[in-house]
């Protein structure tokens, strides 16, 4: 009885060739194509000699036919034989990526570095087979000329049975008590199944990620341990585990509190003092902590607790720059020439409150304002939110002077951590000196307003990605009771709703719908201030039209809002490979009226492109109006990251 070991693993007799596992990337190590190889036994492939050429046909002479050979250098291909029934899922990237021949392909070689190459690669071709359970395959290779003089260079490969576990253990593992069940079915490998390398490593991996998901901190898990049988063609598998005690956490050590100190941390942490250890909370916490951008780099080790059954993790944090200063230089249609700078430093009131100082100066908005967000605000991703502002905006809509003091408490949803849930509580003191049309007045008047309102919404959302969502629906509310004081003293309600759903077609086309009704309820509209109400038209809105272009307008032909709003689109993502185009169809409509009416739909229709990134889609609209209004452009184009809902 013949005894091995599977590659890569260990085992108590000789194992064949080490196998090179490709890396979960996908990147394989590099290989020479003209480093000399070790003496290699005959594998039963006869290459010509070319130091002994008595047997050479018409008598040719051996000294120059061999220098002629040496010399003659070809371009060649390589195929595989045998392997088209079987189902070897990844071999053949694993060859490619490995193999000599493939790697010096595009050169040309003369007939004695082919030979060396094709030596090589049959032994790496014979050790995947035994990766994937092969142990008894016979690869051999020819060489055929093809028309033209190419050379042909064929791996012919006899896979014979693939050898079976007829047992696998995993001594150890039921010290976990009732998680044996799910850490056994983790490692999933069982007996029957093929002796698969691949398999056997990607199930140690599993199992050491699940034991210390399950409480277990310092599990020690041994190499798997397979013994070939090559008489029956079998193998047995053991795999030791000591999971060692389950423990609970216990308390979180800050090396550095320079930038956070511990209980700052356990906010973060979805975890409290006392509940089972998980690993995968830890990698969650290291992750947020990155996230915050407050830390370059952060180093987390969990030690035997001070509180017996416990473990506590030691945080080593490095620092990263926490002053940021940005700028933006843009033109809209809608908006005009438009500078934008701001300074920030994310941690001037500890922890974590930003402090940011920023200006606009544009042909139609200039903006002076400081703003205070507090992050994780006595909750993981709860923020308390603050700012002072001036700013002055002249539209064709309307002109307004406004100072605003507001604030905020908010739940935020995020791409570490996306939320069903998400919500906001605020209030907002406003003083406003505003220019707009009352009635059918041909000249504007000024007007000021004192406005105090108590915004909030909530949101659900049921798609599968933040940026780029390809199925699922999202439904959102905002609702404002506000007052205001110009020429007596009245309120009113704002309210919007917000819906959009996403429908897999197949892997690269998604339909995608939103819709969005608003209305506001208890004053008429000349009384509301302008820049209170609501608008349609632009890159959010129905694209094709101008910034706020939509809806009832003055006998200047300038848009004056109202007090009810309508918005649907429909578009058709397609995506093939990094690219994408997007035909879409946005309508929309503004009314005077406290109910949106569907009556005189703007409707705009184009076409965009996507370029999608690690972090989310970039996009370019490209609309037109299908109904416009005098004045109206003939196209617009729109450009920001995400898609457009």
């Amino acid at each position: 009885m013949a005894l091995s070991a599977a590659p890569g693993l260990s085992a108590q007799d000789a194992p064949p060739p080490a196998l090179t596992l490709p890396a979960e990337d996908g990147n394989m190590p590099s290989l020479d194509p003209d480093a000399p190889l070790a003496e290699m036994p005959d594998l039963g492939v006869e290459w010509p000699d070319l130091t002994d050429m008595s047997d050479l046909p018409d008598g040719q002479a051996a000294g120059p036919v061999a220098q002629t050979e040496i010399a003659d250098q070809r371009r060649y291909e390589v195929r595989l034989d045998g392997l088209g029934d079987l189902k070897l899922e990844g071999l053949r990237t694993q060859f490619d990526a490995l193999s000599t021949l493939e790697n010096a392909k595009g050169k040309t070689a003369n007939i004695a570095q082919i030979d060396r190459r094709a030596r090589e690669d049959q032994d790496l071709l014979s050790t995947l087979m035994r990766a994937y359970g092969y142990y008894a395959a016979r690869v051999d290779t020819r060489v055929e000329t093809e028309a033209g003089g190419k050379i042909l260079v064929i791996l012919d490969t006899e896979p014979g049975p693939v050898y079976t576990f007829t047992d696998v253990q995993l001594p150890g593992i039921e010290k976990t008590g009732d998680k044996a069940a799910a850490l056994e079915e983790s490692f999933g490998v069982d007996a029957a199944d093929p002796v698969d390398a691949g398999k056997v490593l990607a199930g140690e991996a599993a199992v050491r990620a699940k034991i210390g998901r399950e409480g277990f901190p310092f599990a020690k898990i041994g190499a798997p341990e397979v013994l070939v049988d090559h008489d029956e063609r079998t193998a047995t598998l053991v795999m030791t585990v000591d999971p060692g005690a389950a423990r609970n956490f216990g308390q979180i050590n800050v090396a550095n509190t320079k930038v956070f100190g511990a209980k700052h941390l356990q906010t973060i942490a979805r975890f409290k003092p006392g509940e089972p250890y998980d690993s995968e909370m830890v990698d969650d916490l290291r992750r947020a902590l990155i996230q915050t951008g407050l830390i370059s780099s952060a180093k987390i080790e969990p030690v035997p607790g001070v509180v017996p059954d416990t473990v506590d993790l030691n945080i080593a944090l490095e620092p990263a720059p926490p002053r940021t200063i940005a700028g933006e230089l843009g033109y809209g249609t809608g908006e005009g020439i438009r500078l934008e700078a701001s300074w920030q430093h994310r941690n001037f009131i500890k922890p974590e409150g930003a402090v940011t100082f920023r200006g606009v100066a544009g042909t139609q908005e200039q903006l002076l304002s400081t703003t205070l967000r507090r992050n994780n605000f006595g909750d993981r991703d709860r923020v308390l939110n603050g700012q002072v502002a001036v700013s002055n905006i002249n539209r064709n809509a309307y002109a307004a002077r406004t100072f605003t003091l507001s604030g905020n408490l908010e739940r935020q949803t995020n791409i570490i951590f996306q939320k069903k849930w998400i919500w906001s509580l605020g209030g907002e003191l406003i003083a406003s000196d505003e220019r707009g049309i009352i009635g059918n007045a041909v000249v504007p008047v000024r007007r000021t307003f004192f406005i105090g309102a108590l915004p909030s919404s909530l949101n659900y959302d049921g798609s599968d990605d933040l940026l780029n969502p390809t199925k699922g629906f999202r439904v959102g509310a905002r609702i404002s009771p506000e007052a205001s004081f110009q020429s007596g003293t009245f309120g009113y309600l704002k309210a919007q709703i917000d819906a959009s759903g996403y429908f897999p077609v197949s892997d690269t086309i998604v339909i995608a719908g939103r819709g969005r009704m608003g209305t506001i309820y208890g004053a008429d509209r000349d009384r509301i201030a302008p820049s209170r109400r609501f608008y349609a038209g632009g890159g959010g809105s129905v694209r094709g039209y101008s910034y706020q272009s939509i809806g009832p307008r003055d006998v200047n032909n300038d848009p004056i809002g109202g007090r009810s709003l309508a918005e649907f689109s429909l578009e058709a993502r397609v995506r093939f490979g990094a690219f994408g185009v997007v035909p879409f169809v946005d309508a929309g409509n503004i009314s005077s009226g406290g109910l949106p009416s569907l009556k005189n739909m703007r409707i705009g229709a184009g076409i965009g492109a996507r370029y999608y990134t690690n972090f989310g889609p970039i996009r370019i609209d490209v609309g037109t109006p299908i109904n416009p209004q005098k004045g109206d452009p003939r196209i617009a184009v729109y450009v920001s990251l995400g898609q457009a809902f």
